[in-house]
């Protein structure tokens, strides 16, 4: 299916492997979408689903099923190798026919409506979607592992049609009391761009203390040669390294940094950017980080500071259902590498405290750095002695990890369960090592080390947006089951592998009865008969910051 500029859309019936059946045609969108999915619900499909499905829910349209064009290509691209190349339908269409790939059009804000000018430039035609549709269907067919690959796309589009829906539906959000709360944390609202009070007093005090009066808090290079002409030299103004440090400073700074973070993430601006009608409608990026986690285009929702989540209150006689997929990653790579003994760890509800009895002598914590030190190949300190520990009773689990780093290493590829592939060594891609390589910066050795790095965690994390999104599309179809129109419960917000419903208190019960059996589920879609646990701590709130 195709949109027109002039409201209607070209519509073509396809079989399921992108052969089409019998002529196209020209109706209405919302018209011609809301009688075909009263009529068998099929799959659309559709080159962007978070351009076009917003105008369908905005005119009371939801759709069960997507293939959608643009996701499809990226993983496709991807998969070849190739991440990062352009995904539109144009592009897909000049790299079928042997022409020019032109770039990807700049994302568009769902409040911004094309041009005339855009819309005529930016526009396929409908034999052209069909084509590029049939060609990805082939393309998928010949990937290493065809149904995983199949599923991974259908989980991936599906994702995209719940982040449309939960930014319609928006996080429920009291603005008194978010306002109220600022004024409470940072004093009044202060006019002409100046600070809030309490940052102006923190400043001054912060100056003070360090002997310098021009001194601006948020500088961290101001703040780290006040520490030096105190005789104290800091690598950074990070929280852990200043709460090290012994100075009259510290606590001013330390509560300066949290309240700063608060009044330029989520203060006044943002409450009047970003909620609505009472509620927070964040713009979701579906796949938009390389690991297949989401990202979001402003609005700071995956980052959202505890101290404002108390203003995410649900409606009258409604409740927050908030599901938290705890220790998720260790609980993956359990699956990933068959690993019999961490599988039977994971059964416990607390797989660290399993962890520690099976290989660290009780002691929880160290059994923790250990899973993270693997994970995330830290070789720092005790690291290497922990992760040596683990190998000895979890040795599938850790060498699956190391043969994903050595792969790394040697500029080959890994890949997701499903198939998500990681981007080629020659991409620059923010990594997702928190540790720095100990070699020195530049050389080919601290490169290839980092890139082992990334690709040690990338089969683990990627593997986790696989099935987080497995999750949410069959909690996404489990909700429509309940409730009548206008009183379903409702899919609110979604962050890395927590997801907030939200329902009638008398239905609470239901909804986290299904969001524990939409946790077995995924397990099962992405990894088939695994004996491993995805438990989650599902908690029914009035408000959000009293979830666990």
């Amino acid at each position: 299916m195709v949109p027109t500029p002039e409201g209607g859309a070209g519509f073509q019936e396809l079989t399921e492997d992108g052969r089409p059946v019998g002529g196209p045609c020209l109706e209405d969108l919302v018209a011609g979408v809301r009688r075909r999915e009263l009529a068998h619900a099929p799959r659309w499909v559709w080159a962007n689903t978070m351009e076009l499905y917003p105008r369908l829910l905005a005119a009371g349209v939801r759709v069960e099923r997507c293939h959608d064009v643009e996701l499809t290509e990226a993983l496709l691209m991807g998969h070849a190798g190739r991440w990062g190349d352009p995904r539109g339908v144009l592009a897909a269409w000049a790299r079928m026919t042997g022409g020019p790939v032109p770039a990807d059009r700049p994302p568009r804000s769902r409040d911004t409506q094309p041009t005339l000018f855009e819309a005529e430039q930016e526009t396929e035609s409908l034999d052209v979607l069909v084509a590029v549709h049939a060609e990805q269907r082939r393309r998928m067919g010949s990937a290493e592992h065809p149904a995983r690959f199949g599923m991974l796309v259908a989980a991936e589009s599906a994702g995209a049609l719940a982040a449309a829906e939960m930014g319609h539906n928006g996080l429920p959000w009291r603005a008194d009391v978010h306002s109220a709360l600022l004024t409470e944390l940072l004093g009044p609202r202060q006019t002409h761009g100046l600070p809030p009070q309490r940052l102006g007093e923190l400043s001054e005090r912060i100056a003070e203390a360090l002997g310098d009066r021009r001194l601006r808090p948020d500088s961290p290079a101001e703040v780290l040669r006040a520490f030096a002409r105190a005789g104290i030299r800091l690598p950074s103004t990070r929280s852990w390294v200043l709460k090290e440090v012994d100075h009259p400073a510290v606590p001013l700074l330390l509560e300066y940094k949290e309240l700063y973070r608060i009044y330029t993430a989520h203060g006044w601006s943002w409450l009047a950017s970003w909620v609505r009608d009472g509620r927070f409608r964040p713009e979701y990026v579906p796949g938009g980080v390389v690991s297949g986690r989401w990202a979001t285009r402003g609005g700071g929702a995956l980052q959202i500071h505890r101290t404002v989540r108390r203003a995410a209150i649900a409606d009258p006689g409604w409740v927050l259902v908030v599901a938290d997929a705890g220790q998720l990653e260790p609980r993956i790579l359990a699956a990933l590498s068959a690993d019999e003994r961490l599988a039977l760890a994971s059964r416990d509800g607390d797989l660290y405290r399993a962890l520690a009895d099976e290989a660290f002598e009780g002691d929880r914590a160290r059994a923790k750095i250990g899973m993270l030190a693997a994970l995330y190949g830290q070789t720092s300190g005790e690291a290497p002695a922990l992760v040596a520990a683990l190998r000895k009773q979890f040795p599938r689990a850790v060498d699956y990890v190391e043969r994903a780093a050595q792969v790394g290493e040697s500029g080959g590829l890994v890949r997701s369960w499903l198939g998500r592939t990681c981007p080629p060594a020659t991409s620059s891609v923010a990594s997702l090592d928190p540790e720095p390589a100990e070699d020195a910066p530049g050389t080919s050795a601290a490169s290839h080390r980092a890139r082992g790095r990334f690709t040690r965690n990338f089969v683990v994390q990627a593997s986790a947006a696989d099935w987080a999104l497995a999750l949410l599309a069959t909690l996404r179809t489990g909700l429509t089951a309940l409730g009548s129109p206008a009183h379903r419960p409702e899919l609110v917000f979604f962050q890395h592998d927590e997801v907030i419903v939200h329902c009638r208190a008398q239905d609470a019960d239901a909804v986290v009865a299904l969001v524990e059996h939409a946790a077995v589920r995924a397990g099962h879609l992405v990894f088939g008969a695994t004996p491993v646990r995805f438990p989650l701590d599902v908690t029914a709130v009035q408000c959000y910051a009293d979830a666990k």
